[in-house]
């Protein structure tokens, strides 16, 4: 949460200064603009009114992982999703995507490849490890896991030394 709240922050500095980048004062126009009334700083622009409305919020995996493999959704409960990251870990929302927490993070694997979840008892999720995509930025995976409960804990059932795991289907 501590990362996600130093990227908010980042991102909202960062759009400020385009702000002030592109502002009139900055442009051609700056030659037309008497010296006085052009700010000095960054902080000249901002103040607490514009920055007070910015909220600090996780914005999900996509900021924490990188690339999405999959998504398997639960037919039970359709706000809970389980979202297979292929650079970092898995992740459960229960609110349809609002707010993620990561359920693999104590496994030797970070790599994703595949989720699933059986359709016949939602509770057991099947996740294949290793992002199955060419390139030298991919991570390896060590098999296929399942969880009985939710995610609350894994299993290693095999396949440990396929490496790239993307597809599970439960018959």
């Amino acid at each position: 949460m501590k990362i996600a709240a130093r990227f908010v922050v980042i991102v909202a500095i960062c759009s400020a200064g385009f702000w002030f980048l592109s502002s009139p004062a900055m442009g051609q126009e700056a030659a037309k603009t008497p010296v006085a009334e052009t700010p000095k700083t960054l902080a000249d622009r901002l103040d607490s009114g514009m920055l007070g409305a910015l909220k600090f919020r996780s914005i999900g995996p996509a900021f924490m992982s990188g690339r999405i493999a999959d998504i398997a959704l639960d037919p039970k409960h359709p706000n809970t999703w389980y979202v297979a990251v292929g650079s970092g870990n898995l992740w459960k929302t229960t609110n349809a995507g609002t707010t993620f927490t990561p359920i693999f993070d104590d496994k030797p694997s970070y790599s994703m490849g595949c989720v699933t979840v059986d359709p016949n008892h939602s509770d057991t999720i099947w996740v294949g490890t290793g992002e199955n995509v060419s390139g030298r930025h991919v991570g390896i995976g060590d098999g296929v896991y399942r969880s009985k409960d939710g995610g609350q804990s894994f299993e290693n059932m095999g396949l440990k030394q396929s490496e790239h795991i993307s597809k599970i289907v439960v018959d």
